[in-house]
């Protein structure tokens, strides 16, 4: 199975209403992401793109996480002493995703000139269909890329797992040591692949900023990164146990996704050689952040708020309700799923408040 796309449209369950923390995540990045694109702009090259910046965001999405990082960017160019005059667009992501949905809000939100402290960029929006594991743009065409809560995603599941990892959807303390190896060894493939296609679109000097899940420990089998997964692999047996899911296709369920250790991410761009890493920085996203994030503490500290749950079971069913029904069929009730999961969330999220790791790189082209 490879990664499907996230729900689509603007409905309750969809990816467009249920991306408060991939917009946490985003906003993370901002000050790694500032300091790049000030840099990138006061640099002695930057005279090759005045003219006209081409730049991608890769793994989009459909949501409104796109307008507003797209919007952010451009005022943050915009604030600069050196301006281009125009800027390319190229919303990256797979086929299937909700193009249309997210070219209507891209309508809807922005305009193609901002006027930011009397200083206008005109700037033009496409689609890159694609995934970015593969070459998306001609050689040199790119000054700058950017991407948030994407590249933890891999290309396949990694191959030899089978029915080796029973019950568990991804990686966790009880996993066998050959399924660790297995998602290791699939990410440093992927993200070689991902840094040399990148390396080989961006021009020399160009700039890439990154921002994905990642573990805070070296050893993946001193702390559960994937409770999330590993409280809904738990909700499924449960669901076995009552005869509404299939124990064999439980068993065969795995998910491509793996959070990279500093180290691991560390060595994959060294070894591939094609850019210099010029920052790394980790930072905690609690799983139920959202749209009220800047009110948090508030949120935690009231006791009869029992919102949490229900907002990490809606954030993990938005990109996970694809594979559960290419991978079950129709035998599975999702929505059954995912209220026993948002009350079994509930629970933990009362005992403990869990974060997501999170690394931010930002990368220069060498030249």
């Amino acid at each position: 199975m490879s990664v499907k796309n996230m729900n689509s449209g603007d409905g309750e369950t969809s990816y467009a209403n249920n991306s408060g923390v991939q917009k946490v995540v985003m906003t993370k990045t901002w000050r790694v992401l500032d300091e790049t694109l000030k840099d990138m702009l006061t640099t002695d090259n930057h005279d090759s793109f005045l003219k006209c910046m081409k730049m991608a965001d890769l793994g989009c999405s459909s949501g409104p996480n796109t307008v507003l990082v797209i919007s952010h960017i451009i005022e943050q160019l915009s604030e600069n002493k050196h301006v281009p005059k125009q800027l390319e667009v190229f919303l990256n992501d797979l086929p299937d995703n909700d193009f249309n949905n997210l070219f209507k809000l891209m309508s809807t939100n922005t305009n193609t000139k901002t006027n930011t402290k009397n200083k206008n960029i005109e700037y033009y929006i496409y689609g890159a269909p694609g995934s970015f594991y593969g070459r998306l743009f001609p050689n040199n065409s790119l000054h700058f890329a950017y991407s948030s809560a994407s590249i933890h995603w891999l290309s396949q599941i990694p191959q030899g797992l089978e029915k080796n990892n029973k019950e568990n959807m991804c990686i966790t303390t009880t996993s066998p040591p050959h399924v660790f190896e297995a998602y290791s060894k699939q990410f440093e493939r992927d993200f070689t692949t991902f840094l040399k296609l990148r390396g080989e679109e961006i021009r020399g000097g160009g700039r890439m900023v990154l921002g994905f899940l990642g573990r805070s420990v070296a050893d993946p089998t001193s702390k559960d990164e994937f409770k999330t997964y590993t409280l809904l692999s738990e909700t499924l047996s449960g669901m076995v146990a009552e005869g509404f899911v299939k124990e064999d296709d439980l068993h065969s369920f795995n998910i491509p996704i793996y959070a990279p250790s500093i180290q691991e991410t560390e060595a994959a761009i060294q070894n591939e050689g094609s850019f210099n890493l010029d920052r790394m920085e980790g930072v905690l996203v609690p799983w139920d952040a959202n749209e009220d994030y800047n009110n948090y503490d508030n949120m935690v500290s009231d006791k009869t708020n029992n919102t949490s749950g229900k907002i990490v079971a809606n954030c993990v069913r938005a990109f996970v309700e694809p594979m559960l029904v290419v991978h079950f069929g129709s035998s599975i009730n999702v929505d059954r799923v995912f209220d026993v999961y948002e009350k079994k969330m509930e629970e933990h999220l009362s005992v403990e408040r869990s974060s997501y790791f999170i690394h931010v790189i930002s990368l220069t082209r060498k030249t």
